[in-house]
C-alpha cells in the first residue's frame, strides 16, 4: 500500500500569507505590551502622588516604525530618567555645593512659568535678602522679614509698603525656606515589576493577535 502527499496552491503564497499573519500578529501583540507597559508606569507614578506631569513622561515607541515586522520590538521610556530613577531605587539627596537643600515653602511661590524657586531666584524678584535662622537638632530657616499678607484670591505675601513698614502694621516674618543637609527619597515605584509583568504576557497577546 503506497500513500502520496501533495500541497495543494501556491506554496510560495501560503508561505507568503504566513508570514503577513506573523507579522501582524507580532507587531499587534508588540504594540498593545508596549501601551500597556506605558500606562502602567504612567498609572503606577500618579498612584504615588507625583502628578500627571511626571506620568506623561513615560513614552512608547515601536520598531520598525510605520512597518509591521516578525522582529517588532518596543521601546518604553522616560523623558525624565533621573526623576524617575530615584524613585524607583530610592535615594539620597545631597546639596551640589556641600551646604544646605533648600525646600522651598507654599508662601515662597514659583518662578517665571513655573520655575521651582531657589532663595537666589526669591531675593531677585523680590529685591530683599532673606534671613538665614539656625536651629540646633532641628532644620534651619531662610525667612523673609517685613512681609504683609495679601487679601483677596491671589493671596500669598508681599513686600510690606513704607507706610506699613513705618507703622509696623499688619507686618511678619514668613518662612520662604527650610533647610536640610540631605533628603532620603524612598522607593515609591516598581519600574522593573511592570516590565516583567508585561514581557510575561507578551506571547499570549501575539496568539491572540494570530
Amino acid at each position: 500500500m503506497k500513500l502520496a502527499a501533495a500541497i495543494s496552491g501556491d506554496l510560495r503564497k501560503i508561505m507568503a500569507e504566513e508570514i503577513k499573519e506573523a507579522e501582524d500578529a507580532v507587531t499587534a501583540g508588540m504594540r498593545q505590551a508596549a501601551d500597556g507597559q506605558k500606562a502602567d508606569l504612567r498609572r503606577q507614578v500618579t498612584e504615588a502622588g507625583m502628578g500627571q506631569r511626571l506620568a506623561n513622561t513615560w513614552r512608547a515607541e515601536l520598531y520598525p516604525k510605520g512597518q509591521k515586522s516578525i522582529k517588532a520590538a518596543g521601546f518604553v521610556f522616560t523623558r525624565a530618567p533621573t526623576i524617575i530613577r530615584a524613585f524607583d531605587q530610592g535615594a539620597l539627596i545631597k546639596s551640589k555645593h556641600g551646604f544646605w537643600l533648600a525646600i522651598p515653602t507654599p508662601a515662597a511661590g514659583t518662578g517665571a512659568r513655573g520655575k521651582r524657586m531657589t532663595p537666589g531666584l526669591w531675593e531677585q524678584m523680590h529685591g530683599s535678602r532673606l534671613r538665614f535662622i539656625y536651629r540646633r537638632g532641628a532644620p534651619s530657616l531662610l525667612v523673609a522679614e517685613n512681609m504683609r499678607a495679601r487679601t483677596g484670591k491671589r493671596g500669598g505675601f508681599a513686600k510690606g509698603s513704607a507706610s506699613a513698614l513705618r507703622s509696623g502694621r499688619g507686618m511678619t516674618t514668613v518662612v520662604m525656606f527650610i533647610l536640610v543637609p540631605q533628603v532620603s527619597l524612598k522607593k515609591r515605584l516598581d519600574v522593573d515589576g511592570v516590565a516583567e509583568r508585561w514581557a510575561s504576557a507578551l506571547p499570549e497577546l501575539i496568539v491572540c493577535n494570530w
